[in-house]
């Protein structure tokens, strides 16, 4: 007979994007809102966290994401890291996109998120009631 053990944890890697406007303040506004809903979301708190990973498109130049999440002072204690996004002829400009991994209950269901017009990057995972505002 196989045991559980209550509260047990299972390591999992959350994704998530949105657009923004190539402003610092935006850039801010969006990357706060990414994070606190993927957390919300997976029921997540940051001391189940263990990285965030960030890739940028080329067109957004003002603000690091991983500075503006530390910014607005979240993630203080968490291994943040940013990269330009390939360039590949087409793609969605103005995008941030995030990989978190974190300690997920064994039997919580994995909820990712694309918001603010990013949800066409991945419709199959896109919540419609995730994205109050679209990009414009």
């Amino acid at each position: 007979m196989k045991l559980k053990r209550k509260g047990a944890k299972r390591l999992v890697a959350l994704r998530g994007a949105t657009q923004c406007k190539n402003e610092v303040q935006d850039i801010q506004t969006q990357v706060a809102a990414l994070y606190d809903e993927l957390l919300c979301k997976n029921r997540l708190q940051e001391k189940d966290l263990v990285s965030v990973l960030f890739s940028v498109t080329p067109d957004l130049t003002v603000q690091n994401p991983a500075a503006a999440l530390r910014q607005s002072g979240r993630a203080l204690d968490l291994a943040l890291f940013a990269v330009q996004e390939a360039v590949v002829q087409g793609s969605m400009p103005r995008v941030i996109r995030v990989l978190i991994h974190g300690y997920l209950g064994e039997r919580v269901g994995i909820a990712h998120v694309y918001r603010n017009g990013a949800e066409a990057l991945r419709p199959d995972r896109a919540d419609p009631s995730s994205s109050l505002h679209s990009f414009s």
